[in-house]
């Protein structure tokens, strides 16, 4: 299979969407969520409602098949009234995962919830350089398969057929790459130079997908223009400006993002890894890896063991990335 830059890098961060509810409303209502500490997601199955996010000046307007991932740093409301008194989400929704809570007697809106579980070491990677906010209108052309997505889930949801929890976490997985798949396309992803914008430019794909494909070849620059059919110049120039860095620094740094992955989850040595990552010395290598990640590689897989077995001894599941 050719490689996939894109999924690579959701599998190194461990994305994992989570229904977490939903809510029934009719009438006049509104409800008030604090500032998330993950990722969270929104989608509307039926009727609207008015997203009002501290600090935005204007409300944003959630109609019927519309979906929102929001990352920002900030409490905010939803509403069908900006006048109704909110409903504290923290106690609506108290009583546990996949639950659903009612508001009113009717069946104005319904809405699925929930967040996205990242790798407590690497999904910063991720969590970083999402937007505040990625609304996804069902009216879009570009939203159709999210709109049968969203069908599907709220039809196994209210069905409770044999298999509908797997059935439905395999639909939300779907769902969350297809909001990151139309916000790739956008003209919002294209603002700024950065991972999202070189993921999504299609000049500099084929050489994405050579480095993600063998990151531990030594690469030249040379190789990686004639994939992308330009110039070493044009190439170089272009890289650069939608990604943010130089092409070899772009495979420097994915290199020791795949190496941190090794150093957290196996037990390699230095010298295994230096040849993996195609180093000629454990020396090349670890100079590399302290540039990006601060610290000796030595001194990473210590302090990688040392929250794994606090994480153990706490009864919690140690971190992987």
């Amino acid at each position: 299979m050719i490689s996939d830059p894109f999924s690579d890098i959701l599998r190194l961060v461990k994305a994992e969407p989570v229904i977490a509810g939903g809510f029934t409303a009719g009438g006049s209502w509104a409800i008030r969520f604090p500032q998330p500490d993950k990722i969270k997601f929104f989608a509307l199955v039926k009727g609207s409602c008015l997203l009002c996010i501290d600090g935005w000046k204007r409300p944003v307007r959630v109609a019927e098949g519309d979906v929102f991932l929001f990352s920002g740093e900030r409490g905010f409301v939803l509403a069908s009234d900006l006048d109704a008194k909110p409903v504290d989400a923290l106690r609506l929704f108290k009583g546990g995962a996949d639950k659903t809570a009612r508001l009113g007697r009717k069946a104005d809106c319904i809405q699925i919830g929930g967040h996205v579980r990242l790798d407590p070491a690497g999904g910063a990677m991720l969590a970083d350089i999402l937007p505040q906010l990625i609304h996804v209108r069902g009216t879009a052309p570009e939203a159709a398969a999210i709109k049968w997505l969203l069908g599907q889930l709220a039809r196994e949801r209210a069905g409770e057929l044999p298999g509908g929890a797997l059935s439905s976490a395999l639909l939300v997985q779907m769902m969350f790459v297809q909001i990151l798949r139309v916000y790739l396309e956008s003209s919002a992803s294209q603002k700024a130079a950065g991972l999202f914008r070189a993921i999504g430019d299609r000049r500099i794909a084929p050489a994405l997908r050579l480095m993600h494909g063998d990151p531990g070849r030594v690469w030249h620059l040379g190789e990686l223009a004639r994939a992308a059919s330009m110039s070493r110049t044009t190439f170089a120039m272009h890289f650069k400006s939608v990604a943010g860095e130089a092409p070899l620094s772009y495979l420097a740094g994915w290199r020791m993002r795949l190496a941190a992955k090794a150093l957290r989850e196996e037990n390699p040595t230095v010298s295994m890894l230096a040849e993996r990552f195609g180093y000629a010395s454990e020396s090349a290598f670890s100079n590399a890896f302290k540039r990006i990640h601060g610290i000796s590689p030595k001194r990473y897989w210590r302090a990688a063991r040392k929250h794994a077995e606090g994480a153990t001894a706490a009864g919690n599941p140690a971190p992987q990335a």
